[in-house]
């Protein structure tokens, strides 16, 4: 029987090249894991959109802090006809609740925004649950209608939040036109960004506390029925039905046989 003997230079050389082919292994291991873990997990989008071949659009308003310019943001939709949604906070509820009142009463979207304009993916189920429901109840109480929409603050979410959502039978909404008007932008700024980037079944974010958005409403709305749109409430904008959302969170009503 033949003996093969290593020196220990060749013994240290042979563990070096086994520690980084096993190294090597471990990594390309964790990669594929990861790979296939968030393919079994797919992102549970939103509405930015909704798919329509009718021309029409929303416009949504947020309502989370001040309230000094909702009441002349109502006398301008009254004035072009026009019926908005809000998306209220619980606790501009609380602060607010005449206003909350006349937003409903001039047939506006009256929605929910949290009750505490939390950053929704740090909570808990629970947490989230909370969120939704109390402020659902507060809008319940004063305008005699649960919403049936949800907007995330700061437009955060994730799978959680959105099917916590859902859990409530309500739609998760954000925008795919973003005015930026809370950036105090200039009135004429606010309404080419808004204009300009329209399409059918566009949902229009804004603020009810913004610098320059009262301002700037009449030529939105101006704007928008320039280009042939009729402007109408989420509500109305959102089919009921079996949906899903492409990647872009555009939605589409799923056919059933």
């Amino acid at each position: 029987m033949k003996i093969f003997s290593l020196t220990k230079k060749e013994i240290l050389t042979a563990m070096g090249a086994f520690l980084i082919a096993a190294t090597a292994l471990s990594i390309g291991g964790v990669t594929v894991n990861k790979a296939v873990t968030t393919a079994s997990q797919p992102r549970d989008i939103p509405i930015y959109s909704v798919e329509t071949n009718e021309k029409k659009v929303a416009i949504s308003f947020d309502a989370a802090w001040g309230n000094e310019q909702t009441p002349e943001l109502l006398d301008i939709l009254d004035r072009y006809e026009v019926k908005a949604t809000f998306f209220l906070v619980g606790q501009w509820v609380d602060n607010f609740p005449d206003s909350v009142k006349d937003i409903a009463a001039k047939g506006h979207d009256v929605e929910n925004h949290s009750n505490t304009h939390a950053h929704m993916p740090e909570l808990s189920l629970e947490g989230m649950t909370e969120e939704i429901v109390s402020c659902n109840d507060k809008i319940k109480a004063l305008t005699g209608k649960c919403p049936t929409l949800f907007r995330p603050p700061y437009g955060d979410y994730d799978n959680n939040v959105v099917g916590a959502v859902k859990n409530q039978n309500m739609y998760c909404i954000q925008w795919d036109v973003d005015s930026l008007d809370w950036k105090d932008l200039s009135a004429s700024e606010i309404t080419q960004r808004v204009t300009s980037k329209l399409q059918p079944g566009s949902i229009v974010l804004l603020h009810n506390g913004a610098k320059n958005t009262p301002k700037a409403l009449p030529s939105i709305i101006e704007g928008i029925r320039a280009q042939g749109y009729e402007l109408v409430p989420i509500s109305e904008l959102v089919p009921e039905g079996n949906y899903q959302t492409d990647h872009e969170g555009r939605m589409k009503i799923i056919e059933t046989e």
